[in-house]
């Protein structure tokens, strides 16, 4: 990185570092969550149920917390969303009821969404186009190893409910970067979004990746853990699964990136598609052996964490130059969304038949995919946009940080 670029990263460094203890925070409530419930003799449908409010609340976010934001400023909105979330956190340790539960996730999905609506609304204010790339790098990559980081405190012993205590301090200790910044804040612009069946018709394959993208990782947030506490009752073991499938995910994104810019998103699609099936049928026959398991879990990673940026150049591909990238890439994150809200319900139902369901059902959507891939036409070489790697998570500003967006309106 060149001294100039250096400097011009510096000053949005209290962002990266507020979150950092976020990511960490949320990485491991949201994975708690599952986990607590199961071993408190919850059924797997209200299971789902509950975890689908968290991304209810995301996909809310999506929608009204831009007006918050632009009406009350970004310093004021990060420290109320941060309150709320911590607010929910100890709420969800001094009660346990399953209907409030709901309403408490809902809650802190909304704000935490909110949050990197914020965070990325400055990453991208202090962005120069020359820079936007490192900066989105930096970002997906603290997501990751934030997140990864946040698996770890599960095996801590006798923690328990105080996970949420922990999960609350680390939240709080985001806010100081953020409540005495000196960096301006950003003036959000009101957005159009695009309807589902439009953009379905423009980038059929690339709305049909995010999508599924977003079972997968919703599902993998909220039900692995409690499929795999289920199988080998032990929370250190669930800690050890969710970290392998991160850093498999973290691992993969720039080799995944680089061969797809090389041939293609639909045949990378389609064979990211067919590993993932492939994979998710391996966990039906490694039985109690936890080193299979972990091997079958980084394999998982290598693939599921691909498929929404993948969609993302799927869709700059094919677009023409009169088209809004900037408006089809908040939709696509918003089909992802859904996607990620739906998962939860579809695998909370269908534990109740069969424990292993969750990985029949990856199984399925990734040969479906592989072959809705296929079906698709080819984009010629010369055509191919540049993959860009995006977070795990993202808020619906995240569109702005993507270099692409500033070369389409150039």
């Amino acid at each position: 990185m060149s001294k100039k670029n250096r400097f011009s990263i510096m000053p949005i460094s209290s962002l990266f570092f507020s979150i950092t203890f976020l990511a960490i925070g949320y990485g491991m409530v949201l994975t708690f969550i599952g986990v607590y419930l199961k071993k408190n003799g919850i059924n797997d449908i209200s299971i789902g149920l509950i975890n689908a409010c968290f991304f209810l609340g995301a996909i809310l976010s999506s929608i009204f917390s831009q007006s918050i934001i632009s009406k009350v400023g970004h310093i004021r909105s990060y420290t109320n969303f941060a309150a709320l979330m911590v607010i929910t956190f100890l709420v969800q340790y001094l009660f346990f009821n399953e209907f409030l539960w709901g309403i408490l996730r809902f809650i802190a999905g909304f704000c935490y969404f909110s949050i990197l609506i914020v965070i990325e609304s400055w990453l991208n204010e202090k962005s120069t186009t020359d820079i936007r790339g490192k900066v989105l790098a930096i970002y997906e990559i603290i997501f990751y190893l934030s997140t990864a980081l946040g698996q770890l405190f599960l095996t801590i012993d006798n923690l328990s409910s105080s996970i949420f205590i922990l999960g609350s301090i680390l939240v709080l200790v985001s806010i100081p970067s953020i409540a005495l910044t000196k960096i301006k804040e950003p003036k959000l612009l009101p957005f159009e979004r695009y309807s589902l069946p439009k953009i379905y018709d423009i980038v059929p394959l690339a709305t049909t990746t995010s999508f599924i993208g977003g079972i997968f990782i919703g599902s993998f947030f909220t039900m692995a853990p409690v499929y795999v506490l289920e199988k080998y009752q032990s929370v250190h073991v669930v800690s050890y699964f969710m970290i392998t499938v991160i850093l498999g995910g973290l691992l993969a994104e720039w080799p995944i990136g680089i061969v797809s810019d090389k041939y293609g998103r639909r045949k990378i699609i389609a064979i990211v598609s067919f590993i993932t099936a492939i994979t998710s049928s391996l966990f039906l026959f490694i039985g109690q052996d936890t080193k299979l398991l972990y091997i079958c879990a980084f394999l998982l990673g290598l693939t599921i964490f691909s498929l929404y940026p993948l969609s993302l150049a799927r869709a700059n591909d094919v677009l023409n130059e009169d088209s809004d990238i900037l408006e089809i890439s908040r939709t696509l994150l918003f089909t992802y969304g859904l996607g990620s809200f739906v998962a939860p319900i579809i695998v909370g139902f269908l534990f109740k038949y069969y424990d292993n369901s969750i990985f029949i059902l990856y199984a399925v959507i990734g040969i479906f995919l592989t072959f809705y891939s296929l079906s698709k036409k080819r984009v010629a070489d010369d055509e191919l946009s540049t993959f860009v790697n995006v977070p795990l998570a993202s808020g619906a500003d995240i569109a702005h940080l993507d270099p692409r967006v500033e070369e389409n309106n150039n």
